[in-house]
């Protein structure tokens, strides 16, 4: 569903799934084994505007901001858009060279139930308060040049990813 409202909302052409090998923030009992994420977002990521792909394992990347310079190295002409839910936000500034990431390309931060409030009073949004573009012109955000950034409002839902791959 989030995947599905950010294609529409930020009007892009596709949704690239990076499916990680491991989160170093998390460890493997939370996030389950590789093989078997990878292939349940195959499972559900099923639209012809979406692409999963196990690029961070191919790269042997360990954070996204590896991820992110060996993408642009292969894709210079693409216009990119960081994903990101609002949880994830509010701690971006735990993430290996976290600045390197907002300044790489734009981001898209969508609400998450009980995140918005602190995603919107954290570290990266206070230092990036200035390049935060108005909800209203989501649409346009893969046009910019970063640092660019917008929280996007959205229903939300109780469900987490956590318990949808525990099947809860």
């Amino acid at each position: 569903m989030v995947a599905l409202y950010a294609l529409k909302r930020l009007q892009l052409d596709w949704v690239w799934w990076l499916v990680s090998p491991q989160n170093p923030l998390k460890d493997t009992k939370e996030t389950g084994e590789y093989k078997t994420r990878l292939a349940f977002t195959k499972t559900i990521a099923n639209h012809p505007r979406f692409v999963v792909t196990n690029l961070e394992n191919q790269i042997h990347s360990r954070n996204t901001a590896q991820t992110l310079i060996s993408m642009q190295n292969a894709f210079s002409q693409a216009h990119f858009v960081w994903i990101m839910g609002a949880d994830s936000f509010s701690d971006l500034d735990r993430w290996k060279r976290w600045n390197y990431i907002v300044d790489s390309l734009p981001l898209a931060v969508l609400a998450r139930p009980g995140y918005s409030v602190r995603a919107l009073g954290s570290q990266a949004a206070n230092r990036y308060a200035k390049n935060r573009v108005p909800n209203e012109q989501a649409g346009m955000l893969a046009k910019r040049r970063a640092p660019a950034w917008v929280f996007v409002s959205m229903p939300l839902r109780k469900e987490s990813s956590t318990a949808i791959r525990h099947g809860a």
